[in-house]
């Protein structure tokens, strides 16, 4: 191969590496979120969010973000002033995940009911502690089937195989019937 065919190839091959990816759209960046999942039309849930999906989250058009998730540097520490810069509403209820509580429940309650008009982004670290709160606002405030929303709950995981877990919503559950 002559040497200015390889020059050219080279050089050709550098530009397309160089190039930049072209850009996702805001949905396409929020399936790449760990155990993304879309509940409604005004609800996302997903596991860590990374700072640059900030925006996507924005773009996508929420108004709110809640954190289930305990502060931690590496994962979320700028989380709240980055969401807080893009115009959201940012709420960081810090659930123990060996001890979730019904104080946590109810305010993840509140929150979700003084933002009933507006689109709720909601994550934790792997989805977890979210989908279960989730599940248990579907069925307990909004009155959603416990078909519909175990469905959405077991697309992530089964709470009932963590014991501690498995007590918290039953717990849940007995507190509201037990209210009504």
């Amino acid at each position: 191969m002559p040497t200015s065919l390889r020059l050219f190839l080279a050089g050709l091959l550098f530009a397309f590496m160089t190039m930049p990816a072209q850009a996702q759209s805001p949905e396409q960046t929020l399936a790449t979120i760990h155990n993304y999942l879309t509940i409604s039309d005004d609800l996302s849930t997903s596991g860590q969010i990374a700072y640059d999906q900030i925006e996507a989250i924005k773009e996508a058009g929420f108004d709110v973000v809640i954190n289930l998730a305990p502060a931690n540097d590496n994962a979320n520490a700028l989380e709240g002033y980055l969401v807080v810069e893009q115009g959201m509403t940012y709420v960081q209820i810090p659930v123990n995940w060996q001890e979730p509580s019904p104080r946590d429940l109810q305010m993840f309650f509140d929150v979700m009911e003084m933002n009933t008009d507006r689109k709720v982004y909601v994550h934790c670290f792997a989805n977890m502690r979210v989908s279960a709160f989730v599940y248990l606002y579907r069925t307990l405030k909004q009155g959603i089937s416990e078909e519909d929303a175990l469905t959405d709950l077991h697309a992530i995981w089964d709470p009932m195989q963590q014991q501690q877990w498995a007590t918290f919503i039953n717990n849940a559950k007995d507190l509201h019937t037990n209210a009504d």
